[in-house]
C-alpha cells in the first residue's frame, strides 16, 4: 500500500496557472478574498503580514517571493516583473487572520519544505498510541509554525537553516539540522536543464530549492526505528484548462507494479485521469478532491502541467535515482510496507463532501526523497526545480515533447 497524506487535502512543486490580473471584484471585497493577482500585488499583500524576501534576476523580470517564517517557503514566482502573472496559490484569508490553526496552517506557496512519513508506525504527524484520525493528526511545528533562520541572502538566492527535534509514533526522537537554499536560475541554465534549444517569444522563470537534512544526534537513523524523508510540495492556482502531465516508466505491472496509485480518496473518475503506457494526465481544475501517486519503480524524476488558457507550461524536475526504491509510506494505519511509498504525487483540491467549501481551491505537484538512513553527522539532499514557461503553443511544443514525451495538443486534449 502507498501513503495517503490527508494533509495534502486539508492543506493541503512543478505546475502552471493562467496569468491573471487584478480582475473585477465587488466593491468592498476584503483583500484576503480577492482573486489571484499580479506578482507585485501578492508581494504587497504578503509584506503587510509577514517578512517577505524578493529574489530577482538582473532584468527584474524573473522574481520569487520567499517567506522565512514559513520555513523559507517560495510563496510565488513570476516571469514578468512587478505586473507579471503570479504563479503560486496563496491562502490570503489564513495569512490575513494572523491566527494559527490547530492541526495545520496551509499558507500556500509553490515550494514548501515538509518531512515524511505522515502516518503509520513511524509517523511524525501522530503521537505514540493515538488513533490515526483527523482529531489527533498534527503537523510538526518545525514544518508548520516555526520560522527558519536566514543564513545568507543575495539578490538571487537565500539560504535558511533550522535545528529541531521530532519524535515518531514508535517513540524514536530525531535530532535534525535542516538546510534549505532557494535560488533563481539564469534562463540559459534553465534551457540546459530542459535539454532543448532556447525558444524565441518564450519567457520563463526558473528556480530550485536545495534541501538537506542532517542527523544531528548521537544515534543512527535506522529502518527498524523509522526514517524521515524530504517532502517538497507546490500549490498552484487551478483552472478548467489546466492538465497535469507525468511521464512514467513503461513496462508490465508484473515487473514494475502499478503505473499510478489512483485511489487515495476513492478512485479517480475516468474523465479526470488518463493513464497511457508512458504518460499520465490528471485534472488540475481545483473542482474535485483527488490525488495520484507515482511509485519509484515508475518515476522519471519529472512532472508538470500545462495551462492552455494562459499558455503556461510548468516543469518540475527533482532528484531521483532508479536504484533507490525505499520511500516512506504515509498511510494512516499500521503498515505492512512502511517503505513502500511514492516518489511523486499530484493533488487536486475540491470539496471534501457535497456542499462543503474547498480548502483552496488549488492543485499540487510534489516530490519526495528516498527514506534517509543516516549515521550521526550524515546528510540526505533533495533538489526540487521549477520552471514556468509562457509563450505561443508552437514554441512550447518542443519543450513538452522533450520533457514529457507528449506535445501541447495531446496534453490539453487528453481529458476532453
Amino acid at each position: 500500500m502507498r501513503g495517503i497524506p490527508l494533509s495534502l487535502a486539508v492543506l493541503v512543486v512543478l505546475a502552471g496557472c493562467a496569468p491573471k490580473g487584478e480582475g473585477p471584484v465587488e466593491p468592498g471585497t476584503p483583500e484576503e478574498d480577492r482573486p489571484a493577482i499580479t506578482f507585485g500585488g501578492d508581494v504587497a499583500f504578503l509584506k503587510k503580514h509577514v517578512e517577505t524576501l524578493v529574489l530577482s534576476d538582473a532584468s527584474g523580470e524573473a522574481r520569487l517571493a520567499v517567506v522565512p517564517a514559513y520555513q523559507g517557503r517560495v510563496m510565488t514566482s513570476t516571469d514578468g516583473g512587478e505586473d507579471g502573472a503570479s504563479y503560486g496559490w496563496i491562502n490570503r484569508r489564513l495569512i490575513a487572520s494572523g491566527q494559527a490553526r490547530e492541526h495545520i496552517n496551509p499558507y500556500g506557496g509553490e515550494d514548501r519544505f515538509w518531512l515524511g512519513p505522515e502516518g503509520g508506525q513511524f509517523a511524525i504527524f501522530f503521537s505514540e498510541g493515538e488513533p490515526f484520525d483527523l482529531e489527533h493528526w498534527q503537523t510538526p511545528a518545525p514544518i508548520d509554525t516555526q520560522g527558519w533562520d536566514v543564513v545568507e541572502k543575495t539578490g538571487a538566492s537565500a539560504r535558511f537553516r533550522h535545528t529541531f527535534r521530532v519524535t515518531n509514533y514508535s517513540g524514536f526522537t530525531f535530532q535534525v539540522k535542516a538546510d534549505r537554499t532557494v535560488r533563481l536560475l539564469r534562463a540559459e541554465a534553465a534551457w540546459k536543464h530542459l535539454a532543448v534549444d532556447p525558444a524565441e517569444d518564450v519567457s520563463l522563470v526558473a528556480y530550485e530549492t536545495v534541501n538537506a537534512i542532517t542527523n544531528a544526534g548521537a544515534k543512527p537513523w535506522k529502518k527498524e526505528t523509522g526514517l524521515l524523508s524530504i517532502w517538497i510540495l507546490g500549490m498552484y492556482n487551478p483552472s478548467d484548462a489546466t492538465t497535469v502531465v507525468i511521464p512514467i516508466r513503461p513496462g508490465p505491472e508484473s515487473d514494475l507494479g502499478p503505473k499510478v496509485i489512483d485511489d487515495y480518496f476513492g478512485k479517480v473518475p475516468a474523465e479526470r485521469l488518463l493513464v497511457r503506457e508512458d504518460v499520465a494526465y490528471f485534472s488540475g481544475d481545483g473542482q474535485y478532491r483527488s490525488k495520484i501517486g507515482i511509485p519509484p519503480e515508475r518515476c522519471r524524476g519529472v512532472l508538470g502541467s500545462y495551462d492552455a488558457a494562459g499558455q503556461v507550461l510548468t516543469v518540475v524536475q527533482f532528484t531521483f535515482e532508479e536504484s533507490e526504491t525505499d520511500y516512506v509510506n504515509s498511510l494512516w494505519k499500521m503498515q505492512d510496507a512502511p517503505y513502500g511509498g511514492d516518489a511523486a504525487n499530484s493533488y487536486n483540491d475540491g470539496p471534501a463532501q457535497p456542499g462543503a467549501e474547498p480548502m483552496g481551491p488549488f492543485y499540487e505537484l510534489e516530490s519526495s526523497s528516498p527514506a534517509a538512513a543516516l549515521a550521526p553527522g550524515e546528510s540526505r539532499r533533495h533538489v526540487h526545480r521549477t520552471i514556468h514557461l509562457r509563450g505561443p503553443e508552437g514554441k512550447l511544443d518542443p519543450v513538452a515533447q522533450a520533457v514529457f514525451g507528449a506535445g501541447i495538443a495531446e496534453i490539453k486534449n487528453a481529458l476532453k
